[in-house]
């Protein structure tokens, strides 16, 4: 991706400018642009191109033709010098909102989902669609990162085959929050009821199952062997990461090593996957491919690990769900083994369990007196830095849309980890 030195080349026509005013005569080739305020007088469709290109101008070599500047389509073609390593340089600093950059595709996928979970049974329909109506939609994190992952990889599919991913993996995703808070026994869900206390377990997982085949009925209809497997493949490493949560002898709740597999299982592998299957339907090379399964699997681990900060640290307000559900549930997280590296004494407290508040009050003191949830906030940002490596690792592009979802998906490390619910 790296050169030496890189001249841009840039044809503007009726898409970029909407005038191009008088334009007086260049000095001599090579020399610094002096006509600054000819740039600023440029009227553009599309302003942030502008902003985009103006860090890397720093010579205009040659001069145009007369020619071109009378054409009826106004096409001007000149040559920028540049000292950059890539296209369009990546800047952390730079502003891109990675909700608003995809805002009319998630509107989109929302109104897919609606539409999949429509069945024959008014009351399966009710339950299926509990969590899809406006308002209770939560952050769709899921389905923004997959269509940001879309425009990185400059996929110009259809708008139908471009949100039916995001669709089901959304599905999938909101069928394995049903069955995790059927497993809880939770209450609360995104700041209202859980589907198993507002309609009862049996109807919870029939919705669940529902959702669950809706899914795998429409990524078939991609016609993409590949995909199906790789989203197959996730909803097994859900399951499985479930069972390993509720199974886990002592030793293993006290590993992280095993914390780590298990969280991949349950939280990064649809991330991950889903990414991956969004560049194999973009065309790309295996290796790409490789690069935004990665950028999903740090993704996915980074957000849980804030996760489970914040269920130490954040109120049952701002989570939308009980705060310490995990430890009054006697599940081990993070910030509970990193505190238990310098208070050993701590794995007496989760041999007893936590059905015991007194085992959870003292499992607490620990914590507040360890560095476990620093520690949890480096581990957090290693991974979203790793995260956002893969994205200033993929293939260079001259396109200012690709650009602009790609510094969104790097924005989105640093967004995720510094989340407060």
């Amino acid at each position: 991706m790296v050169c030496d030195s890189l001249q841009l080349i840039i044809v503007y026509g009726c898409s970029k400018l909407k005038r191009i005013p008088p334009f007086a005569p260049l000095v001599g080739n090579g020399q610094p642009y002096a006509y600054a305020e000819w740039w600023e007088s440029l009227e553009w469709e599309d302003p942030s191109f502008k902003n985009v290109l103006q860090p890397h101008l720093i010579t205009i070599s040659g001069i145009p033709r007369k020619s071109l500047f009378n054409c009826p389509q106004h096409r001007q073609s000149f040559v920028f010098s540049t000292n950059s390593h890539s296209s369009i340089d990546f800047n952390p600093k730079e502003k891109v909102d990675p909700f608003s950059l995809v805002a009319d595709e998630i509107s989109l996928v929302s109104n897919r989902l609606r539409s999949s979970t429509v069945a024959e049974i008014p009351k399966l329909t009710s339950a299926a669609g509990y969590f899809f109506r406006e308002g209770v939609e939560g952050k769709r994190t899921c389905s923004m990162v997959l269509l940001l992952m879309a425009k990185a990889m400059d996929f110009f599919a259809s708008k139908a085959d471009n949100t039916s991913l995001q669709a089901q993996s959304n599905n999938l995703c909101i069928k394995h929050l049903i069955h995790d808070d059927i497993l809880d026994d939770a209450k609360t869900r995104r700041g209202i009821a859980s589907l198993n206390f507002a309609v009862g377990n049996k109807l919870a997982v029939l919705a669940g199952d529902f959702l669950l085949f809706r899914a795998l009925g429409a990524l078939a209809s991609l016609k993409n062997t590949e995909v199906v497997s790789l989203l197959v493949t996730a909803f097994e490493n859900l399951v499985t990461g479930e069972t390993m949560q509720m199974s886990a002898t002592v030793e293993q709740c006290c590993s992280m090593e095993y914390y780590m597999q298990k969280t991949y299982y349950k939280t990064a592998s649809l991330v991950s996957n889903s990414c991956k299957a969004m560049a194999l339907l973009s065309n790309q090379t295996p290796e790409v491919a490789t690069l935004a399964f990665e950028y999903g699997k740090n993704l996915g681990l980074a957000y849980q690990f804030i996760d489970d900060i914040l269920d130490f640290t954040g109120t049952s307000a701002s989570l939308g769900k009980g705060s310490l559900s995990d430890i009054r549930q006697g599940i081990v997280t993070a910030p509970i083994l990193f505190a238990m590296e310098e208070f050993p004494q701590l794995k007496a407290v989760i041999e007893q369990g936590f059905d015991n508040s007194a085992n959870i009050d003292t499992a607490l003191e620990y914590l507040w007196k360890s560095h476990g949830i620093q520690r949890t906030k480096e581990l957090a940002t290693k991974h979203a830095n790793l995260a956002a490596a893969t994205i200033y690792s993929l293939p260079k592009s001259s396109s200012l849309d690709v650009w602009k979802s790609r510094q969104a998906l790097i924005n989105l490390t640093q967004i995720l980890t510094t989340r407060k619910k």
